[in-house]
């Protein structure tokens, strides 16, 4: 996946929760834009409410899918 992707479902306004499935088999849930940064290569999406952080390559996010609002 690449970073212009990821941020057009990022940046959508109103923004739409999503799911990122990585290569490995995990998926990590974004229901609010502040909680991910997205650089070229890498990604950063926090967890605030459990304090985790979780960094991982561009290249083993598999896919994207919306997920059902709150």
């Amino acid at each position: 996946m690449n970073m212009e992707t990821i941020l057009e479902w990022v940046n959508r306004r109103p923004f739409e929760p999503l799911a990122l499935r990585l290569s490995n088999g995990e998926v990590h849930q974004i229901r609010h834009p502040e909680t991910v940064i997205v650089t070229k290569s890498r990604m950063i999406v926090a967890y605030p409410e459990i304090d985790r952080v979780v960094f991982c390559s561009l290249i083993h996010v598999n896919a994207i899918e919306a997920l059902q609002a709150a």
